[in-house]
């Protein structure tokens, strides 16, 4: 098994954090240009991942937990992966996201330096749609 975890500090509180990452509709504005969620209506927690890199579609679990603030995701057959999104506040209004993976099978571990890149740039285009506007100098 193969781990990594991110963690990044976001200009928003937890609640706003978690509803931009949660919301299915809005997911490949942060997820990885590489993967992309699908999910039926009302077929929730199941969802199907496409992955670019592979052009395989992927028969997947996503849960949300607002309530501890949580996204929990996993591959639904042959237990190839599974993740976890974490959002904790750390005062006023900013928060601290850590994103977790696990990798069980090597066939859908990427490697170090990809997975390194995609939790990288995930976190920053996460903490962009989150980010309180600004309204110029002086603003």
């Amino acid at each position: 098994m193969t781990e990594y975890e991110r963690s990044r500090t976001m200009p928003a509180p937890p609640e706003r954090v978690f509803d931009r990452a949660a919301d299915l509709g809005r997911m490949d504005a942060w997820l990885p240009d590489a993967l992309h969620v699908d999910a039926a209506a009302g077929d929730l927690p199941a969802v199907t991942v496409h992955e670019d890199r592979t052009d395989e579609d992927t028969a997947a679990l996503l849960r949300a937990r607002r309530e501890q603030m949580r996204l929990e995701w996993g591959t639904r057959e042959g237990g190839g992966y599974t993740g976890w999104l974490q959002v904790a506040g750390i005062g006023g209004d900013t928060s601290e996201v850590t994103v977790h993976l696990s990798f069980f099978d090597t066939g859908h571990d990427p490697g170090e330096k990809a997975v390194s890149e995609a939790l990288d740039t995930s976190l920053r285009r996460l903490e962009e749609q989150v980010r309180p506007p600004t309204h110029g100098p002086g603003a």
